[in-house]
C-alpha cells in the first residue's frame, strides 16, 4: 500500500555567509607633546610655536629651550641671506620682499648673536654691507629706499633720501660691540650713537629701545652708565613705562602707536645686567614681569602691541614675540616648566 503524506519540499539552498570585512590596521595617533610639562607656559608656547613658526623660530625654540644645536639655526637663517652681504626675504615680517634692508640685517645679527655665531667671516660680510648702505653721517637708515614695488608695512617710512636713525643702528652696533667685533664702520657709526643718545631731548619707546642696546654694550662704561641715567629720567617724566599695569589708562600712547602698543620695564631692561635695569624699582618690575607672564594667550603665544596690517606678517611675527618673552623671564628667574 502506497504510503500518503504531502511530498516533501525541494532544499532551499543555504545563502552564502557575508564575508567579514578586513579589519583596517588602527590610525595612528601624532605623538603626545611632552606630558610632564602639560599646562606649563614653556609646553604651551612649544605647541604654539609648531603650529604656527617658520622654520628659524623652530630651530630657535629648539636651541634655547630643548639643548638644540647652533648650526640648524644658522642654516635656516641663510635662506635669507643675499649675495650683497645682506638679509631680506621678510626675515623682518614687516618688510617682504627679497630686498636687503637694515631691518633684516640687525634682526639677522640678533640670531647670530643668540646662538654665539656673530663673528669672524659672518660679520665681516655684515659690514661690509652696512657699509654700503650707511648714509654720510655713518649710521643707517630706517629703510633704503627703491623698495616701494614689495608689500611693507604703513607704518614703515619709505622715502627717498632717507636719514641715519638710532633706531636702525644702535642695535646692530650694540650687537656687534657685545660680540667685540672691530671694523672701520663701527667707528663712525659709533659716533654717531652717542651724539644721537646724548642729544635726546624727547623719544620714543621704540627709540628708548634701541639706545639702550647701544649702551648696554658700548665700550665706554663710565659715558655710557652717564647717558642711561639721562635716558632713565626721561622715560620716568615722559611717562614711557606702564609702571602700574593695573593702570594703564593713566600711561599715554606715543604717536603712531596702535591701541595697546605701551612699553613696559621689561621692553627695555630685557635681563637684569642691562642698565636700564637700574631706571625701575623692585616693585615695578616685579608688576612688569607679571604682566608678561599674564600676557600669553590661550594658544600659547605671546601677542605682536604693534598695528597688525597683513594676516602673514602678524602670524610670522608671534613666534619671535614668544621666543623673546621667553627668554626675558628665564632671564629673571621666572619658572617655565
Amino acid at each position: 500500500m502506497a504510503e500518503t503524506g504531502a511530498s516533501p519540499l525541494p532544499p532551499t539552498p543555504l545563502s552564502p555567509t557575508p564575508l567579514s570585512p578586513t579589519p583596517r590596521p588602527p590610525t595612528p595617533r601624532p605623538p603626545t607633546p611632552r606630558t610632564s610639562e602639560s599646562g606649563s607656559p614653556l609646553a604651551r608656547a612649544e605647541h604654539f610655536v609648531w603650529l604656527t613658526a617658520r622654520v628659524l623660530e623652530q630651530r630657535l625654540f629648539a636651541y634655547h629651550f630643548r639643548g638644540g644645536d647652533p648650526d640648524p639655526v644658522e642654516t635656516a637663517l641663510d635662506a635669507y641671506r643675499n649675495e650683497d652681504g645682506g638679509y631680506g626675504h621678510a626675515l623682518e615680517p614687516d618688510l617682504r620682499g627679497p630686498v636687503s634692508q637694515p631691518p633684516h640685517t640687525a634682526r639677522a645679527l640678533h640670531v647670530l648673536d643668540a646662538v654665539g655665531r656673530c663673528g669672524g667671516q659672518r660679520a665681516e660680510r655684515v659690514c661690509r654691507y652696512l657699509t654700503s648702505v650707511s648714509t654720510p653721517d655713518g649710521a643707517l637708515p630706517a629703510i633704503r629706499p627703491g623698495r616701494r614695488e614689495y608689500p611693507a608695512a604703513p607704518f614703515v617710512p619709505v622715502v627717498d633720501d632717507p636719514p641715519g636713525e638710532l633706531l636702525a643702528t644702535g642695535p646692530v652696533v650694540g650687537l656687534l660691540h657685545r660680540n667685540e667685533v672691530w671694523h672701520a664702520w663701527l667707528f663712525r657709526a659709533t659716533d654717531f650713537c652717542w651724539r644721537a643718545v646724548e642729544s635726546l631731548e624727547s623719544s620714543h619707546p621704540h627709540e628708548v629701545e634701541a639706545a639702550v642696546a647701544f649702551l648696554d654694550t658700548a665700550p665706554d662704561r663710565p659715558r655710557a652708565q652717564a647717558a642711561a641715567d639721562r635716558l632713565g629720567r626721561l622715560v620716568r617724566e615722559r611717562r614711557l613705562a606702564v609702571l602700574d599695569p593695573g593702570d594703564l589708562d593713566a600711561y599715554p600712547l606715543s604717536p603712531g602707536c596702535a591701541p595697546g602698543e605701551r612699553h613696559f620695564p621689561h621692553d627695555y631692561a630685557r635681563n637684569p645686567r642691562s642698565l636700564a635695569r637700574a631706571w625701575f624699582t623692585d616693585d615695578e618690575m616685579v608688576r612688569s614681569l607679571d604682566f608678561l607672564v599674564a600676557e600669553q594667550e590661550d594658544d600659547g603665544g605671546w601677542p605682536v602691541r604693534r598695528p597688525r596690517w597683513a594676516p602673514a606678517p602678524a602670524l610670522e611675527a608671534r613666534p619671535g614675540v614668544t621666543l623673546e618673552a621667553l627668554r626675558t623671564l628665564r632671564a629673571y628667574g621666572r619658572t617655565l616648566g
